[in-house]
């Protein structure tokens, strides 16, 4: 029988747990109000990435005990993963949050008491430059401390295999089982050995930089620096330390920073949201670029594996781009360049891109135009990742992206990487702006040859204890009663990738799906509409993903067209999310 959420209160006012943490629980247990309830009903659960939750004291928060019980189980993992192994180590790294720097020290203790070497870097880095170090320093996993684009009061736990990906099948089931086996923290090495802890920062940057710079398709830009004008920001994250950087050893010397995000602060202080996928996280960028008639705006989330860009229209006006038009710009850029450098291998053997089963189907008509096979993967970078594994050293890995802001290239880091995307995003621009176009005319430019596929995200928060039940109330609704039509068009296909199997609904024939069992509902109807629902893996949300097309005779035509486009998809999602 479980315990209640007071009986696990109770066990942490003695103990292993420090004097600071049992008057915060006494404090709570004399209230016994929803904060105690929350900070205890469960254990924090560590998922197939790791932890993520707020901080504070309790079994379902995110403090030293539940870091150093992960990190015990991570380590007792490893350790029968690579028998005899000698000299295993791991890297590690943190973001700007509120205590990223304890949790990554204790972190670096657990596994230094544990017998491993371990490079933790001597100040915040991005998430991609931890995936990077991993292979570079030929790990066996890592740890990157970062709750990513979350509310400042979260934080988070980010685990990596050796090849410097999340983890995935078998390996993430298997941690989740040892980490469970850790009961309380006598269980845990806390006492770390320093002289096993190697610190690393510049040199480990200058390597990752040189591996970006190798991926660089406009030669020139060395020798005759772009005129184009880039705002950046970090939005008090990681990315204020190396994006800059690698903008400018690329060739584009024109940045021009918001100062006032350029602190890396855990409270976020001059940015409304540090989600980069949101419009407010980019208004002050936008405001600076209106300053300085910059051409082109990005922002990194706190870790940096994320990327927002805004860009100007044909009135001149800085509009957002969403991840889906991002990630179909760049594979555009990818194809064609390397195509006309006829450097790019087609067919089933030769190059190959990978993107989500929720990301635009228009970066499936890019790729089937050049020729080259398009994988189509579960939500998650590390799935991306998992097909970059299997087929290293047989096949090139030109590209991949998810419809959440991320995307990446070349196989030196096995995840999302926004400071390698900010240079290609950068590329894109400077190459459209040589044939006289903004970025934004080149992607109509590719709806008109490609046609207008347009998507829509809609996110519902249902936080704590009840919005948990709330969610997989909502999906068993739709797993139990699927909707027969969506806006007068028949469903027509069923994807259910918990069941792992695809219903025809014309022929009720049905098909397996070789993916992972995952909890995504995604229905197709007659005129190709998709719709997605599936709760968030890293967030306490349910989430729709909405996708329409429709055939782009001119640009002239794509304003009133992309408008008919959103009134379908506001139908659409009025019908889904409406309870």
């Amino acid at each position: 029988m479980s315990l209640s959420y007071m009986e696990r209160a109770n066990s942490w006012l003695s103990g292993g747990y420090d004097l600071e943490t049992r008057e915060e629980v006494s404090r709570l247990i004399s209230k016994n109000g929803k904060e105690l309830e929350e900070a205890f009903y469960k254990n924090l659960e560590f998922g197939t990435g790791g932890l993520r939750g707020i901080m504070g004291v309790g079994t379902n928060r995110v403090n030293r005990y539940t870091v150093g019980m992960a990190t015990q189980g991570f380590a007792n993992y490893m350790k029968e993963s690579f028998p005899g192994k000698e000299g295993m180590s791991v890297a590690i790294a943190y973001d700007n949050r509120n205590k990223s720097r304890y949790f990554a020290e204790i972190t670096a203790g657990v596994f230094s008491a544990n017998g491993f070497i371990v490079y933790l870097f001597e100040d915040l880095r991005p998430t991609p430059e931890l995936s990077f170090a991993i292979r570079h320093y030929h790990c066996c996993g890592g740890v990157m401390i970062t709750a990513s684009h979350n509310p400042k009061e979260y934080n988070g736990y980010k685990v990596y295999w050796e090849d410097g990906a999340q983890v995935t099948a078998p390996h993430d089931k298997n941690i989740i089982a040892h980490v469970n086996r850790i009961a309380d923290p006598s269980m845990v090495s806390f006492d770390g050995d320093p002289a096993k802890i190697k610190m690393i920062g510049r040199e480990t940057d200058e390597e990752y930089l040189k591996a970006i710079l190798s991926l660089t398709l406009i030669d020139n830009l060395k020798s005759t620096p772009s005129d184009l004008k880039i705002v950046y920001t970090p939005l008090h994250g990681t990315g204020v330390r190396v994006v800059p950087e690698a903008l400018r050893r690329a060739g584009f010397n024109l940045i021009f920073n918001v100062p006032e995000q350029d602190v890396n602060d855990g409270d976020f202080p001059a940015v409304a949201s540090p989600n980069p996928e949101e419009k407010v996280a980019l208004q002050m960028a936008i405001k600076k670029a209106n300053e300085v008639g910059a051409d082109l705006v990005m922002a990194t989330d706190p870790d940096a594996d994320r990327l927002g860009i805004a860009v100007r229209n044909d009135l001149g006006e800085i509009i957002l781009l969403n991840g889906n038009q991002m990630a179909s710009l760049l594979t555009f850029y990818l194809l064609e360049k390397q195509h006309t450098a006829g450097i790019l291998k087609g067919g089933k053997n030769g190059d190959y891109m990978v993107k989500t089963i929720v990301t635009t189907d228009l970066i499936k008509a890019i790729c089937d135009h050049y020729g080259v096979e398009l994988f189509n993967v579960l939500t998650g970078f590390k799935f991306i990742a998992e097909v970059v594994r299997r087929l290293e050293g047989k096949r090139r890995f030109i590209g991949g992206g998810e419809e959440s802001y991320g995307f990446n290239a070349g196989e030196f880091v096995r995840d999302k990487d926004a400071v390698l995307t900010c240079c290609l995003v950068a590329e894109a621009a400077e190459w459209s702006k040589q044939q006289g176009k903004t970025l934004y005319e080149l992607l109509v430019d590719i709806y008109v040859k490609f046609g207008l596929y347009k998507e829509h995200l809609v996110s519902l928060t249902k936080k704590g204890k009840d919005g948990l039940e709330q969610i997989e109330s909502i999906m068993r609704k739709f797993r139990e009663t699927p909707p027969e039509s969506i806006d007068g068009n028949r469903v027509v296909m069923i994807h259910d990738y918990l069941l792992q199997e695809s219903v025809d609904t014309i022929s009720d024939l049905r098909y397996q799906i070789n993916l992972p069992k995952s909890n995504v509902l995604q229905y197709i109807t007659a005129d190709n509409t998709i719709v997605s629902v599936r709760p968030s893996g890293t967030e306490p949300k349910i989430k729709f993903y909405f996708g329409v097309k429709a055939g782009l005779d001119s640009k002239e035509k794509f304003d009133s067209t992309d408008s008919l486009l959103m009134e379908k998809i506001l139908r659409i999602a009025d019908q889904f999310t409406k309870f």
